[in-house]
């Protein structure tokens, strides 16, 4: 994939972003329900389990998004259009996943009225923080962890889940759909790279944020074995 990444520090800035995916990849691959899913050991239950959790952060995500739309100013107009053009996309994703969890043998009240865990509950607090800050263009760091996992790992997801509950992809349409997705979400951010990120601060800045997220929703799915 063509980046169309041009200026120094905005190829740092994705290099360095790159890093942090890879160290992402590391820390999900230590947490419990992933593990069970790439070894061939997960239930049925514990995909009903995963979207349970899944859903705060999905629900809440167009909320943080939107916030940050509002939060550019009239110099990050063009910014604040893609923001939004992507909340748009997304706010209704969580009646999907809703879908797939009832198609998984869950109960529609069990979903709808599940509390946020620890990790959900963290990820949400920071990212409105983040949100609410004047031009907060590290949320870009936010995205690139989000839509990456859509992207690079949402497909292969719904498959194994498939071949470990015997399913036919009826109740796995929401990660099948981020899989096939999120590609052209992940084009959006190349663009915006070199826009955003244009000082040594702006780098800095993304980097911790997209660490922060990364950390963040790893406990998210930690906790699915904690509560």
């Amino acid at each position: 994939m063509e980046s169309k990444v041009t200026t120094r520090v905005g190829q740092e800035c994705l290099q360095g972003l790159m890093r942090v995916w890879f160290d992402f990849e590391r820390q999900l691959g230590r947490v419990p329900v992933i593990q069970r899913l790439e070894r061939g050991r997960f239930t049925r239950a514990d995909y009903r389990t995963l979207l349970l959790h899944l859903r705060q952060q999905v629900i809440e995500g167009a909320r943080w998004i939107t916030r940050g739309a509002s939060s550019f100013d009239r110099d990050f107009a063009d910014v604040r259009s893609m923001v939004i053009g992507h909340a748009r996309e997304e706010h209704r994703d969580y009646e999907m996943l809703e879908a797939d969890f009832v198609a998984a043998g869950g109960e529609p009240d069990e979903i709808r009225e599940a509390q946020r865990n620890a990790g959900s509950e963290a990820l949400h607090a920071f990212m409105m923080y983040r949100a609410s800050q004047p031009n907060p263009v590290d949320l870009i760091g936010a995205m690139w962890i989000i839509e990456g996992l859509g992207q690079k790992m949402a497909g292969d997801w719904a498959r194994r889940i498939d071949e470990a509950t015997d399913g036919d992809g009826r109740d796995t349409t929401f990660m099948r759909y981020h899989g096939e997705n999120d590609d052209a979400h992940l084009d959006k951010l190349y663009a915006l790279i070199d826009r955003v990120c244009r000082t040594q601060r702006d780098l800095q800045s993304i980097l911790r944020t997209a660490r922060v997220v990364a950390r963040l929703y790893a406990l998210q799915l930690e906790e699915i074995d904690h509560g």
